[in-house]
């Protein structure tokens, strides 16, 4: 059986004896796991909205004094991204235009003069 279906002999066993035991040979199913920054989310999100530009080892300085919750900032990047957080500058104003450096009748590449 195990050769038919290409899997192991151990798998077809663990099957064997869990339709036994059970009576079923479904997939068990997995719990969903909540993310471990679930429960100080909130306290992210408002942290992040009083100061965007913020770097990571800030908020994790601010989070341990705040809350007492020591967390690295890998987690803290993971957590922002998750929330579709962003934290950077932003500018109130459009951003410069640069103008052309060339002229309209400027060949292109390195030889000009042709």
């Amino acid at each position: 059986m195990a050769l038919q279906f290409g899997v192991s002999e151990s798998w077809v066993r663990r099957i064997k004896q869990q339709r036994r035991e059970t009576g079923q040979v479904a997939p068990k199913t997995t719990r969903k796991r909540r993310p471990r920054w679930e429960a100080w989310a909130d306290w992210l999100r408002a942290a992040v909205a009083a100061t965007p530009d913020a770097y990571l080892r800030e908020l994790s300085a601010r989070l341990k004094k705040d809350r007492g919750i020591d967390v690295d900032e890998r987690r803290i990047g993971a957590a922002c991204h998750a929330l579709g957080l962003t934290r950077k500058k932003r500018r109130s104003w459009l951003p410069s235009r640069t103008g052309k450096t060339s002229s309209k009748d400027a060949t292109r590449g390195a030889n000009s003069s042709r």
